[in-house]
């Protein structure tokens, strides 16, 4: 195990990153399109090593339009061990446009929760997969 030696934090290995996204449906996107930074959240899922989520026509997409490179942000919680943890990918999001694409990750298990249509797919390519697990203090 890895540690901070500035705050004591086990620092996560990115398997042990890409395991806790694997068990998450809930993230948030990070953008800044002409240099304004916005945060989303959006339902995910993980899939072939990317981060993949539903978007309708909108500031999510356009954004990603306008500047492909994201942070994407998941956070939990683990009460039995008062543990929490940060995991953080950096990358390139990206609309999906092959439609013979599109079609096979119409079968995955991703679901919006909200119900307006949401027609296109956006995948994040990681460049950068890091994470951090700590005590959850105040929580005991």
């Amino acid at each position: 195990m890895d540690t901070d030696p500035r705050n004591g934090m086990e620092i996560l290995s990115e398997s042990q990153c890409w395991d806790l996204l694997d068990e998450e449906v809930v993230g948030r996107l990070a953008v800044a399109p002409g240099g304004r930074p916005d945060i989303f959240p959006v339902n995910f899922i993980t899939h072939d090593g990317v981060i993949l989520f539903r978007t309708a026509e909108g500031s999510k997409l356009a954004s990603v339009a306008v500047n492909q490179s994201v942070a994407f942000e998941v956070d939990g919680h683990e009460p039995h061990e008062n543990l929490a943890w940060s995991v953080v990918v950096i990358g390139a999001a990206q609309l999906v446009e092959s439609d013979d694409r599109t079609v096979a990750l119409e079968g995955l298990p991703l679901f919006p929760w909200n119900t307006s249509p949401k027609y296109n797919f956006v995948e994040i390519v990681p460049t950068q997969v890091t994470g951090r697990r700590f005590v959850a203090e105040g929580r005991r």
